[in-house]
């Protein structure tokens, strides 16, 4: 299964989010997902499953409990496969960063100049 097919189920993006957060049992990811898609166990248990044979997931027992962490491996992948159109939003994102950093910058020396910074500055 090819990683955007794996990534492509809400389901299992959000079980991925879950365990970016770190190491839980399949009853936590299991409770957590039931209450926010509304779908069973062994629905959930499948999307588990999918997870760790695509190498999403890995799984260790600890003694009855089965315990699910993030596979990085693919993951980096799939950063390998986006970095071809970061330039699509790099450059727009880092133009925002200047503009909110400008108007922070311009805030704080209307504060020292002792002005409101809500108010418009009559010029």
């Amino acid at each position: 299964m090819h990683a955007f097919d794996v990534l492509g189920d809400p389901v299992r993006r959000r079980i991925l989010e879950l365990l970016a957060d770190g190491e839980l049992t399949s009853g936590a990811v299991t409770s957590v997902i039931q209450e926010e898609f509304g779908i069973s166990q062994p629905a959930v248990s499948q999307h588990l499953k999918v997870l760790r044979e695509s190498g999403f997931a890995n799984v260790r027992a600890d003694g009855a409990r089965r315990l699910y962490t993030v596979s990085t491996e693919p993951l980096r992948d799939v950063d390998a496969w986006l970095d071809r159109f970061r330039r699509f939003w790099t450059p727009p994102l880092d133009a925002l960063a200047t503009e909110l950093a400008r108007g922070k910058r311009q805030r704080r020396l209307q504060q020292q100049a002792g002005q409101d910074p809500d108010q418009e500055n009559p010029s």
